[in-house]
């Protein structure tokens, strides 16, 4: 999108544990707050970005890409601490750097912060949840990712209902059978 829309387009990423939104742990338990040893299928990945963010958005945008690919295409195991360091490798960070951030607990903060902010300022609960312009929010559902050519035309149209018509508040489909989603898409 960037290629895009240049510098009118500004993309931030904020991490939100669903590990914390579906813990039936009770409200005091936090997620960040869990000792190392602690399984978790997520945080490490967020510790990951967070570890990636300090070495410069650039880096940490082709490490998120290369994570969402890991984990979505790949089927790797993301919360594995020696995946995360060869996708640090692969998209040439200072890995020593990286391993250091990783292992160190003080990034846990900013997790709790980000997810904190979510819940409170959007009323986030689920991801991925777009916020435009710091405003108007919305939870997001798509499978499979649009082709490629049709992305900008998405996100044009997305915005326009998101940010253009806060009255929306809510668009379901009903599970259909798979034989008459192409009859959908002939129809319209």
């Amino acid at each position: 999108m960037k290629d895009i829309y240049g510098d009118r387009l500004s993309i931030e990423w904020f991490a939100f544990p669903l590990e914390q939104v579906n813990s039936t742990r009770g409200a005091e338990w936090k997620l960040w707050e869990q000792p190392d040893p602690y399984e978790s299928k997520g945080l490490w990945a967020f510790r990951g970005g967070e570890a990636a963010k300090l070495q410069g958005r650039g880096i940490f945008e082709c490490f998120h890409m290369a994570l969402l690919r890991a984990k979505h295409v790949e089927r790797k195991d993301i919360a594995n601490r020696e995946v995360l360091i060869e996708i640090a490798r692969e998209v040439r960070m200072d890995v020593n750097k990286f391993r250091e951030d990783l292992f160190s607990r003080r990034i846990l903060a900013k997790i709790g912060e980000d997810y904190t902010r979510g819940v409170e300022e959007h009323g986030i609960w689920g991801t991925p949840t777009l916020v435009f312009n710091g405003r108007q929010a919305a939870y997001l559902k798509l499978r499979p990712a649009p082709p490629p050519e049709e992305s900008a035309r998405l996100f044009e149209e997305l915005f326009t209902i998101i940010h253009g018509r806060p009255y929306v508040i809510e668009v379901k489909r009903p599970r259909v059978p798979p034989a008459l989603v192409s009859d959908f898409k002939t129809s319209i």
